[in-house]
């Protein structure tokens, strides 16, 4: 029996300009949307939800069994559709716990969403994400990958100080990639939304430093892995050829 009613939202967009029809592109004989939606039904925390603006993505998603939402089509970002989605899916306020994955994460693992519910068992804390540590040394350079600044608060988890696309903190010692997928807690979503851009938000272009810049804490569980997130046709053939190797794998005797 679950303690409180969690509710896995996935935003879906189709405005990609690096991907155009992002979430309905084929991998593997499924749209990309479906395979992530499939992922976090298999993470077992809670009836999972996918909120977009279009109506063929909806359809993707009711046709493969699926629940989905429509939400405005001019929202800033994935936080802003999914507190309209809750809204929309949720108006009585039963849902006290959202987990946020993102849809173009096709090879997320079951573990690794469960996982970010681990840091929410603190009460203090207001919502939580993952990191891993770096071990690619280009990685530990490149402004697209995200690091985490944080103070270990168990093995597993840290509590995040600061997130930054420099190399940091300087120094001897692990550096960690944040992978962004968030689980709030409701009044913290809340909170978030009604917030502007923050200054550090949007000189380092990164949502989760409105809620550090609000006072709000964010710890993060770490994971073994980083998932592999689709901007680019080149990402788009990494996963086909990642999923198509899983499924030709499972369908062997």
């Amino acid at each position: 029996m679950k303690s409180a009613p969690i509710l896995v939202m996935i935003p879906a967009r189709m405005a990609s300009t690096r991907l155009p029809n992002k979430p309905l592109a084929d991998i593997a004989g499924l749209p990309m949307i479906v395979h992530v939606m499939n992922r976090a039904q298999e993470a077992d925390v809670g009836q999972v939800v996918v909120a977009t603006d279009s109506p063929e993505v909806h359809t993707a998603i009711q046709d493969h069994g699926g629940r989905a939402v429509m939400t405005r089509d001019d929202h800033q970002s994935g936080s802003d559709r999914i507190w309209e989605a809750l809204n929309s899916f949720d108006p009585e306020g039963n849902v006290d716990t959202i987990v946020n994955v993102q849809g173009d994460l096709p090879t997320i693992d079951k573990q690794s969403i469960r996982a970010s519910l681990l840091p929410l068992t603190d009460k203090e804390v207001d919502l939580s994400t993952l990191a891993t540590e770096i071990v690619d040394d280009e990685e530990r350079t490149n402004p697209n990958v995200v690091k985490l600044i944080g103070t270990s608060v168990t093995e597993n988890v840290q509590r995040a100080l600061y997130f930054t696309r420099a190399t940091a903190p300087w120094g001897d010692g692990p550096l960690y990639h944040h992978i962004g997928l968030y689980a709030w807690r409701r009044s913290a979503l809340e909170k978030f939304v009604s917030l502007p851009p923050s200054p550090l938000e949007k000189r380092e272009k990164l949502e989760q430093l409105r809620a550090l810049e609000a006072g709000m804490r964010i710890d993060a569980a770490l994971v073994d892995t980083v998932p592999l997130g689709v901007d680019t046709p080149a990402d788009l053939e990494r996963a086909r050829a990642v999923l198509t190797q899983q499924r030709n794998h499972h369908a062997q005797p």
